[in-house]
C-alpha cells in the first residue's frame, strides 16, 4: 500500500509517498520540502505537494508533528498553522491517518532501521541492545528526546518534552552562559543551551573571557564559521557544544535507565565527523561514581537521511498492523 509520510516543522514540511511492501518494508519517495511560511494552512501545502507530484495522493497518512500529541489544537510555534490532531483525516480527506510527535517519529525510525544507519560515537562499538531502554536526543532548532523501550516481543516509543528540562552547568563556561541567558529568559531549559541557537550564548562567552570582539552574532554563521574552521571562536564555541550536548545525553541516560543512546537531528547529522574527537565522550561519562556505567553504554548517531518521515511510516505500519 501507499500513504503520504509528513513531517511538520516550525520552519518547513517535508512530505514524501511510502510504499509498504511485503514484510512491512518502507521506501519513500524523494522527499519535498515545503516552507511553512509559504502557505496558509496544512490544507494548502498538502494541494501543493499534490500539485507538486501531478498524481492523486493516497488516503491514508502519517503525521509527524513537532510538539505535543494531544488530540487537540496545536499552534505551531514559529508559523501560523493550527492543527486540530483529532481531525486531520476529516480536513485532508483521508481513510486512515496516524499523528504523533516529530521525535516519537524519529525513534520508530531508529527502532526499524538496519543497523548500517547506526554511526558509532563512543561507548562499545556494539550493536544496539535487543532489550531494554534506548534514549534518543536530537539537536536542531530545539532539542528532543524520546525514548525506546525494547522487549522480547517488539518496543514501545515514549515521547517526551525532555528539551525543557533545567539547564545544568559543569565548568565556569556554562555557568557564564547560564547567567547571560538569565538576563533574556525567565527560566533557561537546556534546550535553549544544547540545540542550534544555543551557540550564539556560548561564543558571546567565550569572546568576553578571550577579551576579543564577537564577529559573529548570527547563530547559522557560527555554526558554518566553526564547522568549517574558519573562525577559532566559533571551532571552540562548537568544541563546547559538544561537551554540553554529552552532559545532556548523559543526563537523560541516567533519568532513563538506558542501555544506549541515539543522537538524532539535523544539527546532530552535521556534528558527525566532530563528536567521536571532541570532547562529547568524556562529558557524557564524568557522572561521578556512575562514570563506569555510562562508559558501558554504546552512543550511536543515526545517519537516515530522513528519520522523521521513515518512522512517521512505521509508526502508521504499527497502529494499523499492516
Amino acid at each position: 500500500m501507499e500513504l503520504v509520510a509528513l513531517d511538520i516543522g516550525g520552519t518547513n514540511a517535508r512530505f514524501a509517498i511510502a510504499t509498504i511492501a511485503a514484510g512491512t518494508a518502507i521506501s519513500l519517495s524523494e522527499p519535498v520540502t515545503l516552507g511553512t511560511s509559504d502557505h496558509a494552512s496544512l490544507q494548502t501545502a498538502w494541494e501543493a505537494f499534490e500539485a507538486r507530484v501531478g498524481r492523486t495522493l493516497p488516503r491514508a497518512a502519517a503525521v509527524a508533528i513537532a510538539g505535543p500529541v494531544t488530540g487537540q489544537t496545536v499552534r505551531m510555534t514559529n508559523n501560523s498553522w493550527v492543527l486540530d490532531t483529532g481531525a486531520l483525516d476529516a480536513q485532508l480527506g483521508l481513510d486512515d491517518v496516524t499523528v504523533l510527535n516529530d521525535f516519537a517519529a524519529v525513534a520508530h525510525a531508529i527502532a526499524n532501521v538496519d543497523e548500517g544507519y547506526l554511526a558509532h560515537v563512543t561507548g562499545p562499538d556494539t550493536p544496539l541492545p535487543a532489550t531494554g531502554t534506548i534514549s534518543v536526543v536530537g539537536p536542531g532548532t530545539g532539542l528532543g528526546v524520546a525514548q525506546i523501550h525494547r522487549t522480547s516481543g517488539g518496543y514501545h516509543v515514549q515521547a517526551t518534552e525532555g528539551g525543557h528540562m533545567d539547564f545544568a552547568p559543569v565548568d565556569t563556561v556554562d555557568d557564564a552562559v547560564l547567567a547571560r541567558l538569565r538576563k533574556a529568559h525567565r527560566r533557561v531549559s537546556t534546550e535553549r543551551v544544547n540545540s542550534g541557537p544555543g551557540i550564539a550564548a556560548i561564543y558571546a562567552v567565550l569572546a568576553e573571557i578571550e577579551q576579543r570582539p564577537a564577529k559573529l552574532a548570527d547563530d547559522r554563521a557560527i555554526w558554518s564559521a566553526g564547522l568549517a574552521g574558519h573562525d577559532s571562536l566559533a571551532v571552540a564555541a562548537v568544541d563546547h557544544f559538544c561537551m554540553g550536548l554529552g552532559s545532556a545525553a548523559g543526563d537523560y541516560a541516567l533519568a532513563h535507565g538506558a542501555s544506549a543512546v541515539v543522537l538524532a537531528g539535523g544539527l546532530g547529522l552535521r556534528l558527525k565527523d566532530r563528536l567521536p574527537r571532541s570532547g562529547f565522550a568524556e562529558r557524557f561519562r564524568f557522572k561521578g561514581r556512575y562514570e563506569a556505567l555510562m562508559a558501558s553504554l554504546p552512543v550511536k548517531l543515526i545517519t537516515y537521511p530522513q528519520p522523521g518521515l521513515y518512522g512517521a511510516a512505521a509508526a502508521f505500519v504499527r497502529e494499523h498492523d499492516l
